[in-house]
């Protein structure tokens, strides 16, 4: 099952004031960048973001699950709670690195 457009859009608005925000459809579902950051990966209505030392803490009660089979355990991020998610997606932009930019053919 794929992620509805709405719920993606509502995960962008919570997290509005952490900088630019897009995301991209990719194989059905979709990917939220912060500031051109891959962060948080949508899946079947569900907001992921990777297990990270950074954020240990702070998710330590969360619950967590795989975005899809063969991937590895995450943090389900509780999109309800837009200063929670703010502050999270902050600390997590702050401690990853921009993406490698692919090589031309």
């Amino acid at each position: 099952m794929s992620s509805d457009l709405s719920f993606v859009e509502f995960v962008c608005d919570q997290i509005r004031d952490c900088g630019a925000i897009r995301f991209r459809k990719m194989f059905g579902e979709y990917m939220v960048y912060v500031n051109d950051k891959p962060l948080i990966l949508v899946c079947d209505n569900t907001a992921y973001v990777k297990k990270l030392d950074c954020i240990a803490e702070r998710m330590g009660g969360a619950e967590c699950g795989f975005p899809y089979p063969g991937a590895k355990l995450h943090y389900i991020l509780d999109v309800d709670d837009a200063d929670f998610c703010t502050e999270t997606l902050r600390v997590l932009e702050a401690n990853t690195p921009l993406p490698k930019p692919k090589k031309k053919k």
